[in-house]
């Protein structure tokens, strides 16, 4: 039987076991931890391309600078805007089945009990244990009950739009602002190869931490994300010099 203490851990979210915190909870906070360390690796990418591109045409400051912050605010204005949409379209949907299974319960509350009761059954209680598992959870509370079992809807953990976009933007910029500072700060010589190798490390470091967080390989994930960007950053080089010499 579980003790008192793991009872009231679980019904508040927290972790049940030392050595497992696999709460809803954290693994929530892990997700958006690991959304962000993707948002800032795209911001990395993103203007990385860019200022190596502009460098390989021009070893002028200011013609990179402007590319690179008008790459950053885009980058970051087109990371909000499709984040917000994103989870604005996750949250009316998740409203809208919440709404539904308010009027059923309401119109025909037997019948959603026995729906209750089969989604127990299901997953493998008989059927009188399921009929007192479903009748005890709807008088403790139907709604929570059903969004739970049938919808897998959490009411608190619906996410807010406007944060998911704030946050997707931040994180952008942040990444975004290493490989503008690594090719504008150097000597103008060294800009390229200094922008080449942050940028490779901190792809690195993103790659290795998404893998982490996400349970994957480390090692594959740097490689894979190394290997990408270097190949990138070198082609956007190509194409920068090759194009702006003939341009020019």
């Amino acid at each position: 039987m579980p003790s008192a203490d793991q009872v009231q851990a679980a019904v508040g979210g927290q972790a049940t076991h030392p050595r497992e915190p696999h709460t809803g909870g954290i693994a929530e906070r892990l997700n958006r931890l690991r959304a962000a360390v993707l948002g800032a690796n795209d911001g990395i990418v993103s203007v990385a391309g860019i200022v190596i591109g502009v460098a390989g045409a021009t070893s002028a400051r200011g013609p990179i600078f402007t590319a690179g912050l008008a790459g950053l605010v885009g980058g970051a204005v087109s990371m909000a805007l499709g984040e917000y949409v994103s989870v604005s379209s996750q949250r009316d949907s998740q409203r809208a089945q919440m709404a539904q299974e308010k009027r059923e319960l309401a119109t025909s509350p037997e019948a959603e009990l026995t729906e209750l009761t089969a989604l127990y059954e299901a997953k493998g209680l008989s059927a009188a244990p399921a009929r007192t598992v479903a009748t005890e959870l709807t008088s403790h509370g139907a709604l929570a009950a059903h969004l739970d079992a049938e919808l897998h809807i959490d009411p608190a953990d619906i996410p807010s739009p406007v944060q998911a976009a704030a946050a997707s933007a931040v994180s952008f910029t942040i990444g975004a602002l290493l490989p503008l500072l690594a090719i504008l700060l150097p000597p103008a010589a060294a800009r390229v190869p200094v922008t080449f190798a942050a940028v490779l490390i901190a792809l690195a470091v993103t790659g290795a931490v998404s893998a982490r967080l996400g349970g994957s390989s480390i090692r594959r994930a740097v490689l894979r994300l190394v290997i990408g960007g270097a190949l990138g950053l070198a082609f956007t080089y190509a194409v920068g010099h090759l194009f702006g010499t003939a341009i020019g």
